[in-house]
């Protein structure tokens, strides 16, 4: 009697804790199908079965909290909540996998379809009448009635939205619906006559207060695309302005708030460090390197690296590249450089130079892109720069048989800025391992090292590459075209009216010096 209990009470133990994912897909062959999971805006494969007769099923334990889709090869996907219940299970067509899906069990995902399909219908509807207000004038009654039906189907969301957040609080689908709804903004304060006293104050009241819907701690939300457009947004030029110092500001206070062990906190960093890694704006490259020494590169209180999603191989190799870079980004001072000039004799370095802007050029006189902008730099140095106290450093490549071949170039052009370079005689001295490299000894009594070796210094592995240095010789620009190195000097000199030598119309648009 009492083995039977047992075996009864095993029974009922294993149900309650078996969690199960289930679908049928009417018209549907059979086929091999994934299960995907979101991380961030990313989707992933989490899972992989065999849809036999329409029907398939996965393991649930396998899954973590989120948002989850059935992927057909070649359909679409069927996206539902997944929030550790004992059982999902869900009926579609294979024509509209998404549009005639039946929760058949799940409480999460018929709020959840309900709401995503009305989501639908309102934006649809709401696109639509937009499109037809703006072909109107803004002044005539028909442009006002569509107006008040935009703002009257806005409103309705909201009370939506505001219904499945209140009654479902202690669901996951209630908080990711609150995740997607924008915060409310306050009227801003004003004096004793009515007189608003800080015309921003909405804005920056929303910006303090933009991720008040969302709770940190929460690692299930990350796991959904509404995360990633958040972020996304809170980012963008809408919100903050485009400049690497007003990034990491921001950044630093968004990513401190977080468990250091979480998924959240594993999302913002990567994607803030990724996304200005690879940005196009100038100066953004600062973000990524003070991301990675305040996150990648340094370590927790258990003596482990921040950044514990990352292999020590790969995280080896970020943090070498943030070193690197470090002195490089905008508002740094840059290595020294003490080289020879075009005699093999004279030494020559900007840190000793009194001008007011310096710009450190690195060029190589075989080099097709080198040849098209040297010359045009000669001419701005010839005809503006020079008289208003603007030095061209510029880092010839004069290794073996470059180093006639730069000389040649630098005399035929007629280059009458400061032209420097590891030269051939040099580069054999610093390379002597004789005698216990006394000659590098006594090479490093006038240069340094980073000048010997200014290609790994200053990460020249690509030519022409340029910074814009100011009198106090800090990175005040960088990967500039000619036009627009003209436009600056002239701007930052106040000689904007000057008529340009190298108009931005007539510059092609691959002759960014790098």
């Amino acid at each position: 009697m009492k083995r039977i209990f047992l075996i009864a009470f095993l029974l009922i133990s294993a149900s309650t804790f078996s969690q199960t994912l289930k679908f049928k897909v009417l018209g549907q062959k059979d086929t091999t199908v994934h299960l995907v999971r979101y991380f961030g805006k990313g989707l992933y494969y989490a899972d992989t079965a065999e849809l036999k007769n329409g029907f398939v099923q996965f393991d649930g334990k396998k899954q973590k909290a989120g948002i989850l889709g059935l992927y057909i090869p070649g359909k679409n996907v069927l996206e539902f909540i997944y929030n550790e219940e004992p059982e999902v299970y869900i009926e579609t067509v294979v024509s509209n996998i998404m549009g005639q899906a039946k929760v058949k069990k799940s409480e999460e995902n018929k709020i959840f379809l309900d709401y995503a399909r009305f989501i639908g219908t309102e934006r649809a509807k709401a696109k639509t009448l937009n499109e037809n207000a703006n072909k109107l004038s803004k002044d005539s009654d028909e442009y006002k009635k569509l107006v008040a039906q935009v703002n009257e189907t806005t409103e309705g969301v909201k009370a939506y939205q505001t219904n499945i957040v209140e009654k479902h609080s202690d669901k996951f689908v209630g908080r990711l619906v609150k995740m997607s709804m924008d915060i409310e903004i306050p009227e801003a304060p004003t004096d004793e006559d009515g007189n608003i006293l800080d015309s921003t104050f909405r804005f920056k009241y929303y910006r303090a207060h933009f991720f008040d819907n969302i709770d940190f701690t929460d690692d299930r939300l990350v796991r959904t695309p509404v995360f990633h457009n958040k972020l996304k947004s809170y980012f963008d030029k809408s919100m903050m302005i485009q400049h690497w110092d007003t990034i990491i500001k921001y950044a630093f206070n968004l990513c401190d708030q977080f468990n250091p062990k979480s998924e959240m906190f594993q999302y913002c960093v990567s994607w803030i460090t990724s996304n200005y890694e690879k940005s196009k704006i100038m100066g953004m490259d600062k973000v990524f390197v003070h991301m990675a020494q305040r996150y990648y590169c340094a370590y927790g209180e258990d003596g482990e690296p921040k950044a514990f999603w990352m292999p020590k191989d790969k995280l080896k190799t970020l943090c070498e590249k943030a070193s690197e870079q470090k002195n490089l980004v905008m508002g740094a001072v840059p290595p020294n450089l003490i080289l020879r000039d075009t005699s093999d004799v004279k030494w020559k370095d900007f840190y000793s130079l009194k001008s007011d802007y310096t710009i450190l050029y690195f060029w190589d006189p075989e080099c097709g892109h080198c040849k098209k902008i040297t010359p045009k730099l000669q001419t701005l140095y010839e005809k503006k720069f020079r008289e208003r106290n603007i030095e061209i450093f510029a880092v010839g490549k004069a290794v073996g048989e470059d180093f006639d071949k730069w000389k040649s170039f630098i005399k035929k052009n007629n280059l009458e800025f400061i032209n420097v370079a590891v030269t051939d005689r040099l580069y054999s001295a610093a390379m002597d391992k004789s005698n216990n490299q006394s000659k590098l000894m006594e090479l490093l009594g006038t240069t340094t090292m980073e000048s010997l070796n200014y290609q790994k210094t200053y990460d020249i592995f690509a030519t022409p590459k340029m910074w814009v240095l100011n009198d106090k010789k800090e990175i005040i620009a960088k990967s500039l075209t000619i036009s627009q190195l003209e436009d600056l000097m002239d701007r930052l000199q106040d000689k904007s009216d000057l008529e340009k030598i190298f108009p931005p119309e007539e510059e092609p648009e691959d002759e960014k010096i790098h």
